[in-house]
């Protein structure tokens, strides 16, 4: 059966961004494919990065995601980014996933074949201990011999007032000091671009960069691509009569007679519903505005004067003339939330 849409991901974007983000860092990267890879699919993504040479190991939000990852990339570091829960340790540590430490009863709870990362919450105040804390967890895991990794996560480094990031920072610093070498890594996809090369750190983890997505002050930091093209096929082609209404509560009417595709990929698909009024697509390399509310599975497109027919595909985002911030911008979001939401039935596949 023919998919009514496509998330057509390029393998060659997506090998330049890596590369381009390792050079900018310094160090190896500790890819986020969390959330099917930031919507991309986690085994097309996997497939390219696992063989990438600045590519060291990857990092997950759930232990699905990490079981899943271990059977796509055998051999590779995985990093699980959230606490498991009692029963979840030892599987995950059988399976050679790196878990996150946050309090000395979770490290004394660990197999004595787990390798833990610490995380030290430096003011995000979301997961980790806090520094003083840290330092004494950090000290048992090493007598264990579980302590493979620090890590903390910078929040406002991809804003243009870097100063709570210094603080994090420092915070940060002053727990490695006070601890024997591990691997360190705290620059998200804004730590990497603002910053560059970090004392004292091994590894990056740019997320949402990595897929060639990074605010407008920051895109001259690193040359990154959009990875994803979004496309969907016209399922109906037909004529709306001047007065007449299109879609749900009749929001748009035709102030003459408007040849309207009807095109197969609505908000269950991730596309924004509260871009309704805003949205454009490209049509024969032609933008053209969607027409009233966007549905559950369709919107209609204004494709008048074009030789349109069912069957034809419409490029929803990409790399060119429509991207994912201004489909993002259009509904009131943000690139992460649209991209994640890119639901199971978009087909992802390779660009040719």
């Amino acid at each position: 059966m023919q998919s009514r849409a496509v998330a057509l991901m390029s393998e060659s974007a997506l090998a330049g961004n890596l590369t381009a983000l390792a050079r900018r860092a310094g160090v190896p990267l500790l890819l986020p494919v969390k959330a099917n890879a930031y919507g991309h699919g986690l085994a097309e993504v996997a497939a390219v990065a696992a063989r990438h040479p600045d590519v060291w190991g990857f990092a997950v939000a759930v232990p699905q995601e990490a079981a899943a990852l271990a059977a796509l990339a055998p051999g590779k570091p995985i990093l699980l980014l959230t606490p498991p829960t009692p029963e979840e340790v030892r599987p995950l540590a059988d399976l050679g996933v790196r878990l996150p430490v946050a309090s000395l009863a979770e490290a004394e709870a660990l197999p004595a074949h787990t390798r833990a990362h610490l995380k030290v919450d430096t003011g995000m105040n979301r997961l980790g201990a806090r520094p003083g804390e840290a330092v004494e967890i950090g000290r048992r895991l090493a007598e264990r011999g579980l302590l493979e990794g620090v890590y903390t996560h910078f929040a406002t480094a991809d804003e243009p007032d870097l100063s709570f990031a210094h603080e994090q920072l420092a915070r940060f610093q002053s727990v490695l000091a006070a601890l024997p070498p591990v691997l360190a890594h705290a620059a998200n996809g804004g730590g990497v671009l603002s910053f560059g090369p970090l004392p004292g750190m091994g590894l990056a983890r740019p997320g949402l960069a990595a897929y060639g997505y990074v605010p407008a002050h920051l895109r001259d930091r690193a040359p990154l691509t959009p990875v994803m093209t979004l496309r969907a096929r016209v399922t109906h082609v037909h004529t709306a009569h001047a007065g007449e209404s299109v879609s749900y509560g009749g929001l748009w009417r035709a102030a003459r007679a408007t040849t309207v595709a009807t095109v197969g990929v609505g908000y269950a698909d991730g596309y924004p519903r509260n871009a309704t009024g805003q949205a454009e697509v490209l049509v024969a390399g032609e933008r053209r505005p969607v027409l009233g509310r966007i549905c559950m599975d369709q919107m209609m497109v204004d494709v008048t004067g074009l030789p349109v027919q069912v069957g034809d595909w419409v490029e929803v985002w990409g790399a060119g003339e429509i991207t994912v911030s201004e489909v993002a911008a259009w509904g009131g979001t943000i690139e992460y939330e649209v991209l994640t939401g890119v639901g199971a039935r978009v087909e992802r596949r390779a660009a040719p």
